[in-house]
């Protein structure tokens, strides 16, 4: 075919994007900086290397996880193939032998007569869009310095961000309504927050527990200066016994509905999605493990059946701010961008997604947005109502203020009509709703002449 593709980054979405296209016929090149320049985590040059945990999450239907693994079998996911071959027991979730998993994609990749794997490093966005019909970046969160640099002219320097502070987010049927309530400051009746207020006696619970809690072992890839921004608040309590009641946790302008009074401290809450099924706690970064924030936050009034969509983390991650910067192909619609003949768009974590399996997705779906570009034809829009349209609808809404990377939850999807309190019941819905879109998306993907068939022998 007549495109000439450029694809920066072996990793997850970078591998599966280069594969989905050489497989489509086209001519693809695939940049990997390893081994030529080190990261400080990766341990080989191998496509695919997983860094973290070797586990991609639930494989259950009726899972938020679960339906993302099914969009990857109904799309026909090379790199998900390789994952179920390489599978390891671990009960209702997919792991993987991390070293045969990423033998297994580089070889697909390296015995692919479509695709030339050049081991060097990429500095030159601008060259890359004038040299090849089309573009993918999809280089992670340890992007290199040079690249970030040279990415900061297509998405000004507001928009790229090098750390990743996020606050967790706790789903808004796990919240109990009779201690939360809904005020903004100084506003009277309904307002745009939910409140969860302490007790004198709760905040001190509370606070020694805070500084008790076991914390994240910064990495070698992680300093200070990643912080300077946004302090976690186990960090602010170590300040002063009472510093979060004057930060995070002030109570100014509030009143407790149960006693009239203002509280001793209150936490916010503020809706994560534009349904309100998720709530992200105010100014809760915070580098405690996963375990001890689900131990910790739940000594929060009202907070002590917290079910988490998503942890609090800091690190470092280079990602674009999505809602500003991508379309729902993951194009990059920046006016510098724009100026040249070539597409450029972004997937993997750089997107601003968190998780092994998005990541994946992701790079499955730029590849789509590619042929689509290449074809002349308009992709199909992604519903909603599946897993990955959801994160994408979610990543790209402009609305989308204080951006952080999400990975695929039930806080972002479309909630039910009429609603179903019973989460189990719920949850299976959601799966079947999403399980009649994907197949409407397929035979649109048919239609178009863009999906490749079915999954890949």
């Amino acid at each position: 075919m007549g495109c000439n593709i450029c694809i920066v980054g072996a990793g997850l979405a970078g591998s599966e994007c280069a594969l989905q296209l050489a497989g489509r016929g086209y001519a693809v090149t695939l940049f990997e900086m390893r081994p030529a320049v080190a990261t400080p985590v990766h341990r080989s040059a191998l496509c695919a290397e997983l860094v973290c945990s070797n586990s991609l999450k639930s494989t259950k239907p009726a899972s938020a996880a679960g339906m993302l693994k099914q969009e990857l079998q109904a799309l026909g996911s090379y790199v998900y193939e390789v994952a179920l071959r390489c599978a390891v027991p671990a009960g209702g979730a997919l792991a993987v032998n991390r070293e045969d998993f990423a033998a297994g994609v580089t070889q697909l990749v390296c015995d692919h007569p479509g695709i030339s794997l050049v081991r060097q490093e990429v500095t030159d966005v601008a060259a890359l869009l004038e040299a090849y019909d089309a573009v993918v970046l999809a280089t992670g969160p340890l992007t290199s310095n040079a690249l970030a640099a040279s990415l900061q002219r297509f998405t000004g320097a507001d928009y790229l961000a090098f750390f990743d502070a996020a606050a967790p987010i706790v789903m808004a049927d796990s919240l109990d309504r009779e201690k939360v309530f809904r005020q903004s400051r100084y506003e009277e009746g309904q307002g745009d927050y939910l409140n969860a207020p302490f007790s004198k006696e709760e905040y001190q619970a509370f606070i020694e527990a805070l500084l008790d809690a076991q914390r994240v072992i910064a990495k070698d890839f992680e300093s200070k200066d990643l912080f300077q921004a946004c302090q976690p608040i186990e960090e602010i309590a170590r300040s002063g016994f009472d510093a979060p009641r004057f930060g995070p946790l002030k109570p100014v302008g509030l009143t407790d509905p149960r006693t009239g009074r203002r509280p001793w401290a209150a936490l916010q809450l503020r809706a994560e999605d534009a349904y309100e099924q998720s709530y992200n706690l105010v100014g809760f970064q915070t580098n405690l493990t996963f375990p001890e924030q689900q131990r910790v936050f739940r000594l929060i009034p009202g907070l002590e059946q917290a079910e988490f969509a998503r942890y609090g983390v800091m690190h470092r991650n280079t990602f674009i701010d999505a809602p500003r910067l991508l379309d729902a192909s993951l194009r990059l619609t920046s006016a510098e961008a724009a100026a040249y003949r070539a597409p450029l768009f972004v997937a993997g974590q750089l997107s601003g997604t968190e998780g092994y399996v998005e990541a994946i997705r992701s790079g499955l779906h730029a590849a789509l947005g590619v042929q689509a570009f290449c074809q002349g034809v308009a992709a199909p829009q992604l519903p909603v109502e599946c897993a990955f349209g959801a994160l994408v609808a979610y990543a790209t809404n402009p609305e989308t203020l204080n951006y952080q990377p999400s990975h695929v939850n039930f806080g972002i999807l479309p909630p039910l009509d009429p609603p179903v309190r019973n989460k189990q019941q719920r949850y299976a819905l959601y799966a079947e709703r999403g399980q009649a879109a994907l197949r409407a998306y397929c035979e649109q993907l048919r239609d178009a002449g863009l999906l490749a068939g079915e999954a890949h022998a």
